[in-house]
C-alpha cells in the first residue's frame, strides 16, 4: 500500500521525463529477477559492485536477455566482503561508473516487476543513485522469494515453529541446483528458479511439508 502511494507522488515529481516509461507496464508475462553484490550491507556508506538482472517470460528464465555491468565503487571493500564474493578492489576499479551503468539498467528493466531475495536491500542501494539520477526512487513493484517460501511452508504452521530462510536452505528443499553463490548472474539465476518453483506450486495450491520433529525420549523412562 505504502508503494502504491510512493508510486503515485514519484510519478508526479520525477526529475527526467525521459524516464516516465517506468511508470508504463512491462508485458503481463514478464518480470525482472535482480541482484547486486556490494562493498558491504551498509546502505549509507557502501556502493554497488555487480549487477545482474535477467527476464522472465511466462515460465522460462531468458539468460539470452539478461543485463549485468561492473561499478566502479568509491567505497573500499571490507576483507569480509572479499571473502563472500571473491572480488577485490583491483578486480572492480577497471568498471563503469555507477551512473553511466543505470541508464542502460533502467531501460532493460523498463515498468517489470521485480523480483529477488530480500531484494529490499539490492533497491535501496540502486534508489541512492537512481535518486541523484532522475529524483526518485525505483517505483516497479517487489516481489520477494522468501516470502513466497514462507507462505508456502510457514504460512498454517503453529506458533512456535523453527523458520528458516536461509537462500541455501530455500534452494535445498525446492530441489533446485545449486550455483556458485555470491556471484550476482548465479544469484539472480537461483532466485529466478526459486520463483517459477514457488509460483507453480501455489498455482497447483500445494505446500512444502515441514519435517517434523522427532519425540524427545527420557532415556531413563521418566
Amino acid at each position: 500500500m505504502w508503494r502504491a502511494v510512493k508510486r503515485l507522488f514519484h510519478q508526479a515529481s520525477i526529475g527526467d521525463q525521459s524516464y516516465r516509461f517506468l511508470f508504463k507496464p512491462g508485458p503481463d508475462d514478464e518480470v525482472v529477477v535482480l541482484d547486486t553484490e556490494t562493498t558491504g550491507l551498509d546502505v549509507k556508506t557502501d556502493d554497488i559492485i555487480t549487477i545482474a538482472a535477467i527476464k522472465i517470460r511466462g515460465d522460462r528464465i531468458l539468460t539470452s536477455e539478461r543485463f549485468e555491468a561492473v561499478a566502479r565503487p568509491d567505497a573500499r571493500m571490507s576483507a569480509e566482503a572479499i571473502k563472500v564474493h571473491r572480488l577485490r578492489h583491483a578486480d572492480v576499479e577497471g568498471g563503469e561508473l555507477i551512473f553511466r551503468i543505470l541508464p542502460d539498467f533502467l531501460r532493460f528493466v523498463g515498468g517489470r516487476p521485480l523480483v529477488g531475495y530480500y531484494i529490499d536491500f539490492d533497491v535501496a542501494m540502486l534508489d541512492k543513485y537512481i535518486v541523484q539520477l532522475i529524483g526518485i526512487e525505483l517505483p516497479n513493484r517487489l516481489i520477494e522469494v522468501s516470502a513466497l517460501y514462507h507462505e508456502r511452508k510457514y504460512g498454517d504452521a503453529p506458533p512456535g515453529t523453527q523458520i528458516d530462510l536461509r537462500f541455501a536452505a530455500i534452494m535445498d528443499d525446492l530441489g533446485l541446483p545449486r550455483l556458485e553463490e555470491h556471484d550476482a548472474f548465479n544469484d539472480a539465476l537461483m532466485t529466478g528458479m526459486m520463483y517459477l518453483a514457488l509460483r507453480d506450486l501455489k498455482r497447483r495450491n500445494v505446500r512444502i511439508s515441514r519435517q517434523r520433529q522427532a519425540p524427545v525420549i527420557d532415556a531413563l523412562g521418566a
